[in-house]
């Protein structure tokens, strides 16, 4: 959204990892260079595994980290990812008295969000552990090679993944918190649900061909819904594109 993205396709890989095609016309023709600066801009979680704070913030915070940030932190207990003294050796003698690491938490949010409110006024330096804390055990870690390379191959939606079988299925953002990736259609499953669809078929209309049996069954299998989100994200870049092709039109006759 910062970079003016609209057409933005989210695909689960059929593992771990989630896939975000984006089709604006601008971005497909993107260099290798600026594909890398978005990458870079995105990218907040930084280091390897000798590396034990990843994510350092400072003033000013860029209002695309506040996004990041504004909702409900992890139940998350780790102090020592906050190098000043300060704060942490309080931490430490309070933290064993809270019964779970909710409480921890509660704890370590409400202290950093009390720096803050004195930093505003002037009177200590902002403080932003339980941000970082958040972004380097959620923000998710992003692959530059995949994003920057323009003959990279890329898996597309509806493959299957070599080592689940599970398909990779476009989400549905306004659903996600309904989405369990364990309950995504498996190549297996599928073929169970288009030989039971087949069967019924067969005996509702015995004269009806092959090909078209096959296409109206796979809508009475578990992908049906996954292809309605593919097809609702085919349509809106339609109407766009049509959309621009008029503006053009137009601006021609204009003249």
């Amino acid at each position: 959204e910062d970079l003016g993205m609209k057409h933005r396709l989210w695909v689960y890989s059929g593992r771990r990892g989630v896939h975000c095609w984006v089709c604006d016309d601008a971005v497909r023709k993107w260099s290798p260079a600026l594909r890398a600066a978005t990458v870079e801009y995105l990218t907040l979680v930084k280091g390897g595994a000798e590396t034990v704070k990843k994510v350092i913030l400072s003033e000013p915070v860029h209002p695309f980290i506040r996004v990041c940030v504004g909702g409900k932190g992890s139940a998350v207990s780790v102090i020592s990812l906050d190098h000043q003294p300060q704060h942490r050796e309080p931490l430490q003698g309070e933290f064993p008295k809270k019964r779970d690491s909710v409480q921890r938490w509660e704890l370590l949010k409400g202290r950093m969000e009390r720096t803050r409110r004195a930093a505003g006024s002037g009177r200590s330096t902002p403080c932003y552990a339980d941000w970082e804390i958040m972004l380097q055990y959620c923000f998710p870690r992003l692959d530059i090679n995949v994003s920057k390379g323009v003959g990279h191959l890329l898996k597309s939606p509806f493959s299957v993944h070599p080592k689940t079988g599970r398909i990779s299925v476009p989400l549905d953002l306004r659903r996600l918190d309904q989405f369990d990736p364990f309950a995504v259609p498996t190549i297996s499953s599928l073929c169970q649900e288009l030989d039971a669809a087949g069967d019924d078929g067969e005996q509702e209309d015995g004269g009806e061909t092959e090909p078209k049996r096959r296409v109206r069954d796979y809508k009475k299998t578990s992908l049906a819904p996954y292809r309605r989100v593919f097809e609702q994200f085919v349509e809106e870049m339609e109407r766009a594109r049509r959309g621009e092709l008029l503006r053009r039109s137009d601006l021609q006759g204009d003249f």
